[in-house]
């Protein structure tokens, strides 16, 4: 059973007035997500770099750290990913 770190770039979207997430992109390193994220809020509304700790055999969520975030976050963004 080996964890597995991934580094996710989570973009917001408006959608009827309301801030919704959009798409992710992987990154390859956690500085890579940093600056792909702070890069891409110059054009979105908002994004978060994130670090994403798995189990590689059955994806089981270990954690989900914010490292950065950028523009506008929805304030709950924090909460729903421990809350899985």
């Amino acid at each position: 059973m080996g964890m597995k770190t991934t580094f996710v770039v989570q973009t917001f979207v408006l959608k009827r007035k309301r801030l919704s997430p959009g798409d992710r992109e992987v990154a390859p390193t956690e500085s890579g997500a940093l600056k792909k994220a702070q890069a891409m809020a110059t054009r979105l509304p908002g994004t978060a770099a994130l670090r994403i700790v798995a189990d590689d055999e059955t994806g089981e969520l270990e954690s989900a750290t914010i490292l950065g975030q950028f523009g506008e976050v929805p304030d709950d963004f924090a909460d729903s990913l421990q809350g899985g």
